[in-house]
């Protein structure tokens, strides 16, 4: 038998609290994603584009304006994504204030090679280099808040996220029917009774233990196993599980603790409410360069119609979505609904080589 504890007698270690709101070593420079740099270049586009509204005579003007504002910003601020990118670990050794006043020297810096490209085509006749210099540095001044206030969103706030997990994760009722059946269990077959107990402590161990950033598809998987383990001795023929994994798909990356949720949510809306139980197939699978994950469940006789949304998915589905966006930005993709007669959750994300 393995050594396993569903309730450890040595407490374990509370994660220290982050000084001064985000800590020192902290990623603020996170500036990789897709979707900051979407954001930040239709961010300076707006901004030129309100600017050139002054001093413009017509909307051909303007656009002239725009366009040869463009191709000084534009390169600019590529330049200033690649760099805050590439310096993102080397700043994370650094306190915040000092990453964000490297934010607002760059941006300076690129504010005037904005202004020299400009000057390359003879645009200005007198260079405004000063002018340059102090837009860039307020530009990036707002990019590298925005960057604040996305990693504000992914640390300090991973606490009270986990808090809600344990809570909405292993449920008291859970726990009792869980000892009940390995109580059940002891006399008759108490080699399945120690597999459940040991399911349960490896379940509980892996939910309490401090979680990373991210967690593999596989760890996910296994853990949703356990849980799984758990429900069909519970259920007994009731319950029904079909798995179609690839092996290519398991080193995609996940939040922890986002698989065991949704197969929990499956089980309990899916085949609990149902008198002849249900079925729940997940599959995994490699398209191109993406994995995509879907859980199929059955739904109970009289549930959702076509496009409805079984009751009480909803508080998870939104979890499990935000987490998703925290990490992987739009580069992810979740949905939920009917399909087929069938209650699916898809969710698609890039596997990093």
């Amino acid at each position: 038998m393995q050594e396993t504890q569903i309730l450890s007698t040595r407490p374990l270690p509370l994660p220290e609290p982050p000084p001064d709101g985000l800590g020192r070593r902290v990623l603020v420079f996170d500036a990789c994603h897709v979707g900051v740099v979407l954001r930040a270049v239709l961010f300076v586009e707006t901004v030129l584009a309100v600017g050139a509204m002054f001093g413009t005579e017509g909307p051909l003007a303007w656009l002239a304006r725009l366009a040869l504002l463009t191709g000084g910003a534009l390169p600019a601020t590529l330049a200033w994504l690649i760099t805050a990118c590439s310096l993102k670990t080397v700043l994370q050794r650094r306190p915040v204030a000092l990453q964000f006043a490297a934010g607002v020297l760059l941006g300076a810096v690129a504010g005037c090679y904005a202004c020299g490209m400009l000057v390359l085509v003879g645009v200005p006749a007198e260079p405004p280099w000063l002018a340059s210099a102090a837009s860039g540095a307020l530009l990036s001044a707002v990019l590298v808040a925005a960057l604040v206030l996305r990693a504000r969103a992914r640390t300090p706030a991973a606490t009270t996220a986990r808090l809600s997990e344990l809570q909405s994760r292993i449920r008291p009722h859970f726990l009792f029917n869980t000892l009940n059946s390995a109580i059940a269990l002891v006399r008759d077959e108490p080699a399945r009774a120690e597999a459940l107990l040991e399911d349960l402590s490896d379940l509980f161990r892996h939910a309490l233990v401090e979680q990373g950033e991210s967690a593999t598809l596989a760890e996910e998987i296994a853990l949703a196993r356990r849980y799984l383990a758990i429900e069909e001795v519970r259920f007994g023929e009731r319950l029904r599980v079909q798995w179609m994994l690839d092996p290519r798909t398991d080193g995609a990356q996940l939040p922890p603790l986002l698989l065991q949720p949704l197969v929990e949510n499956a089980v309990k809306h899916g085949v609990e409410p149902a008198p002849q139980g249900g079925k729940l197939r997940v599959t995994t699978e490699l398209r191109g360069s993406r994995a995509v994950i879907t859980l199929a469940n059955t739904v109970p006789p009289g549930g959702p119609r076509s496009g409805d949304a079984p009751r009480g998915h909803g508080i998870a589905l939104a979890n499990v979505r935000d987490r998703l966006r925290l990490l992987h930005d739009v580069q992810c993709d979740f949905s939920a609904g009917m399909h087929n007669g069938l209650y699916r959750v898809r969710i698609s994300l890039p596997v990093r080589a």
